[in-house]
């Protein structure tokens, strides 16, 4: 089996980058740092990149796959959240940032991966519950979010070869969560959830992980382009907010 991941230098992506691996996939990694740990498996191919980089991104990541003549799964799990404040407060600047790695980059990837290999089976971007809610506070991050799954929609469109999926895992732990948990102003309500959350129902990367990849396998069965949640798909009311 082959994968390729974005962002697999830490978190949630390193977490799956490790679950495939363990099972003898090979996995394709891009991240703006490289992670010793991974890099001491065999099966495991390590891309430098950032996404905020896309005037580079198509030619690095065409060099990076030149050779790979199928891809069982690609999982877009690359992206950045912004500081919380209200739309209204927030620049133009930081929205457009936002937006290129979270959607653009994305955009770029599935382009030149579609070009390069001939092959791809599923593709899935982790996408988040305040693109459905649009939960105050989250500014560029719920619009980047919402237009990725509609990204999605419009592949699974064009190309019906290939499976595409949008996915939300989950309140999964990394390093925005100190971030949020400073935040504060009780304005926002949903940051507020998610501070209860961090005491005691977050879900850590290899959870989160082991649960995504199971939830991968069902959503196959939906129709292409599907927004859907892991707790949904599994049943599994503990994991999200």
């Amino acid at each position: 089996m082959n994968v390729l991941i974005t962002d697999t230098s830490s978190g949630f992506g390193n977490a799956l980058a490790r679950e495939f691996l363990e099972t003898g996939a090979t996995v394709y990694g891009i991240s703006p740092r490289p992670n010793d740990p991974l890099n001491s498996y065999a099966n495991y191919h390590h891309l430098t990149h950032s996404l905020k980089q896309l005037d580079e991104l198509r030619l690095q990541l065409s060099n990076f796959v030149g050779s790979v003549k199928e891809l069982d799964l690609v999982i877009l799990n690359a992206g950045m959240i912004p500081e919380f404040n209200d739309i209204r407060k927030t620049p133009i600047e930081k929205i457009s940032t936002v937006m290129n790695v979270n959607l653009l980059a994305n955009k770029l990837i599935i382009d030149t991966l579609l070009e390069r290999v001939p092959d791809i089976y599923q593709i899935v971007a982790i996408s988040s519950g305040t693109a459905i809610n649009g939960d105050r506070g989250w500014n560029a991050y719920a619009i980047s979010k919402a237009a990725l799954n509609t990204l999605m929609k419009l592949y699974a469109r064009e190309v019906p070869e290939t499976h595409f999926s949008a996915i939300e895992p989950g309140i999964v732990d990394g390093v925005w969560d100190e971030g949020i948990s400073r935040v504060p102003d009780d304005t926002y309500q949903q940051v507020n959830g998610l501070n209860i959350n961090l005491n005691g129902r977050i879900t850590n990367p290899e959870y989160a992980a082991n649960y995504l990849v199971e939830a991968m396998g069902i959503v196959l069965q939906e129709e292409s382009g599907t927004y859907t949640e892991v707790k949904d798909l599994l049943l599994a009311p503990e994991l999200g907010y």
